[in-house]
């Protein structure tokens, strides 16, 4: 099972002496998050194992860019006659605060919250030798004290933070900052980076935009089309009150239309007192061409220096000074943010771009006038969901619905096993497949939802469509269901997608598997099943960059920080923490380096068996290249001549180089250190073991690489 929440309380035992952990995690064999007792150390090796620090010490332009600054803020205060004295806010590896010091700061306070990163940052800088002029305070930043007795001696004149996401201030960047200038630095201190600019560009998207909205759902019958339509309230529904983060860089610019110059939207002086208290911005512009007003992509820039001459930027290709020489990273990326409404825009003519804040979310507001206000509060409440769909589908999920050549597979498959008389039952979350099924012309159609909201979701959605009374909703679970929940008659065609919420890799998805056996005797003695079976498939890539968030770093700028390595792999090598995890893989570059190979087959037309399914074998590496993982994800057969993919698409050249399914993540197992050889020729081979507990519905493995 997977982690899914982190810890959620703690309970000592006594007897053991030992402190006990809560932690949420998806159960695939019953569909729903359980909260299961674990380790105290648990929590800790996910998050080390999972973290970004990696990826962070792996990023050249981040950390040349911080040290630059660093250099030219002590030297300004050196020339003023005066000592250096550095705050650090979330020091991590401690590497800014060694920056500081080796630039010739006289004493730098560095600050860690988290425990067993504070732990190593004190064994890395005393293993770089500079414990004496770096203290290491292992508080949130809130709630350090300053003087003699404190645990700052004096005020820092020199403010170095990296509090920052890709929306900048998710991470509660500003009440720190604002926190820091009112009890822990001087006045008109030397800040690195010294300021944040926050850049939005308006543009049209149809892909984009069916990450937001349910389209129109077309669907030829024999006689007629039907067109599936989605409740007004979801229309009018301002969306997810979060930020879509992406890598805006592997966006294909035929993809969508771009209608403003690139729009200077605020911008934050570290320098100076900080506020987190609500604000907006709004920038008047005018459209470059016509179109229709969808998406707000979003970015922004750091100058490390007042002077603005060292500058870190997350500016996507299309508007980046060197787009040839991109930084890659996955710890800061690009934002999508969606209009409340598409709106009609005409070249030339003005328009307002508002971009409000709070201490923690940003949001955009598109108008035609200066002072117009939205519908929701235009000065402060940050947009909710008001449908629920938003609750229920992510984004990804919302693509997946909107992919109209997916459904139209889905339509032809159920025409070749549907009859009039059928009694279907579906069997997903959320799914649009009872609506289908009716729509090809089956008459009794039932669908169970396990939740509250999928239920007064999907009964929004039947009602609209006029199927109310057409579509039986069932809101119970498959092993709670009764004969008199299906008045009496027994279920011809099982239906499934299958799609859960619950879900995060693949093959969790196999609930459906415990869900038809849980309904067995509900079923016809002639039960068809769609998908009828599903099937496991992996390949050996090479990624272009994503192998960086599992690499060692060894030495950073000068500064060794092998301890760092060596916690992130006790901590992968605890328990679960060595299987593979879940990745949106369009947004990554990779090669194939092996063909494609089936593993395992689940076969829906028979229970859920009471013994394990394993394969092992190997697979042969027949192009050169880095072998830093494998890729596996599940295709479901819904007939014997139909198949849908949740991973590999197709290989796009000789090369290997791959196209992934857009609306799923794949999972990945990056290979240790060792696996990670050249390869020479096809004599090397992947050995796998890989075997299917049905108890706990989840898959092990293990890979070796082999001449």
């Amino acid at each position: 099972m997977a982690v899914v929440a982190a810890e959620a309380g703690e309970e000592y035992d006594g007897l053991a002496g030992t402190m006990k952990v809560f932690c949420g995690r998806a159960n695939p064999t019953t569909g729903s998050v359980e909260w299961l007792e674990e380790d105290e150390h648990y929590d800790y090796h996910q998050e080390i194992a999972r973290s970004s620090y990696a990826d962070m010490l792996h990023d050249k332009d981040r950390n040349v860019k911080y040290y630059q600054g660093i250099r030219a803020a002590v030297k300004r205060v050196k020339e003023k006659g005066q000592t250096a004295i550095v705050l650090d806010i979330g020091t991590g590896t401690g590497l800014l605060s060694m920056m500081a010091v080796s630039a010739g700061a006289d004493f730098c306070y560095a600050i860690e919250v988290f425990k067993p990163m504070a732990d190593a940052a004190v064994k890395i800088v005393e293993k770089n030798g500079f414990s004496d002029k770096i203290k290491i305070i292992n508080k949130h930043s809130t709630e350090v004290s300053v003087g003699p007795d404190g645990d700052m001696q004096c005020y820092a004149n020199i403010l170095v933070t990296e509090l920052f996401d890709t929306e900048l201030i998710g991470e509660g960047a500003l009440p720190s900052y604002e926190h820091a200038h009112k009890n822990l630095v001087e006045e008109n201190c030397e800040a690195v980076p010294h300021r944040a600019t926050v850049y939005a560009q308006l543009v049209e998207s149809k892909r984009m935009w069916s990450w937001n909205k349910l389209f129109p759902i077309h669907i030829q019958t024999d006689s007629v089309e039907k067109i599936i339509v989605a409740p007004s309230e979801m229309e009018n529904c301002p969306g997810a009150p979060s930020v879509y983060d992406i890598q805006l860089n592997q966006m294909p610019s035929g993809d969508f239309t771009v209608l403003s110059n690139v729009l200077t939207m605020f911008s934050v002086d570290f320098s100076k007192q900080v506020y987190s208290s609500p604000a907006y911005h709004t920038m008047q512009f005018e459209p470059l061409v016509s179109g229709r007003a969808q998406v707000v992509l979003s970015w922004w820039d750091i100058d490390m220096d007042p002077d603005g001459k060292i500058k870190c930027s997350m500016a996507p290709y299309w508007v980046h000074s060197d787009p040839k020489n991109i930084q890659w990273r996955d710890h800061w990326m690009q934002c999508v943010y969606f209009l409340p409404n598409e709106e009609p825009v005409v070249q030339g003519e003005s328009l307002y771009l508002t971009a409000h804040r709070d201490d923690y979310c940003v949001w955009y507001h598109l108008h035609k006038t200066r002072n117009e206000k939205s519908k929701s509060n235009f000065y402060g409440e940050r947009p909710i969901c008001e449908c629920q769909a938003h609750l229920l589908w992510n984004r990804p999920r919302f693509g997946e619905l909107n992919d109209q050549t997916r459904t139209e597979q889905y339509i032809q498959a159920l025409k070749k096993v549907l009859k009039a008389d059928s009694v279907c039952l579906c069997i997903s979350d959320g799914s649009l497949l009872p609506i289908l099924a009716h729509c090809v012309g089956v008459e009794q159609v039932f669908t169970m939802e396990n939740s509250a909201v999928s239920h007064r979701l999907m009964k929004k959605i039947f009602k609209v469509n006029h199927l109310e009374d057409k579509i039986n909703i069932i809101e119970k679970r498959p092993e709670l269901l009764t004969s008199a929940d299906l008045g009496d008659r027994k279920i011809s065609v099982l239906l499934g997608e299958p799609f859960f919420t619950t879900s995060l890799l693949p093959w969790h998805n196999l609930y459906f598997w415990y869900a038809r056996t849980a309904v067995t005797e509900h079923l016809a003695d002639n039960i068809t099943i769609l998908p009828q079976a599903a099937s496991l498939h992996m390949v050996v890539v090479e990624f272009k960059d994503l192998w960086r968030i599992r690499s060692p770093c060894g030495n950073c700028e000068g500064f060794d920080v092998h301890i760092m390595d060596d916690m992130i792999k006790h901590s992968l090598d605890f328990r679960e923490s060595q299987e593979a995890e879940p990745h949106p893989l369009w947004e990554y570059s990779s090669r194939c380096l092996s063909e494609p190979q089936r593993v395992l087959t689940f076969d829906f037309c028979r229970p859920v068996p009471q013994q394990p399914l394993s394969a092992k074998g190997s697979i042969s590496l027949q192009r050169p290249g880095r072998s830093h993982g494998v890729v596996l994800w599940m295709e479901y057969h819904l007939t014997a001549e139909s198949s849908i993919s949740t991973g590999l698409i197709q290989m796009l050249n000789a090369q290997g180089e791959c196209s992934w399914n857009p609306h799923c993540k794949q999972a990945v197992y990056f290979f240790n250190s060792t696996l990670e050889a050249k390869t020479q020729d096809s004599s090397q081979n992947v050995m796998y073991a890989l075997e299917f507990n049905p108890k706990v519905g989840d898959i092990s493995m293990d890979f070796r690489l082999v001449c």
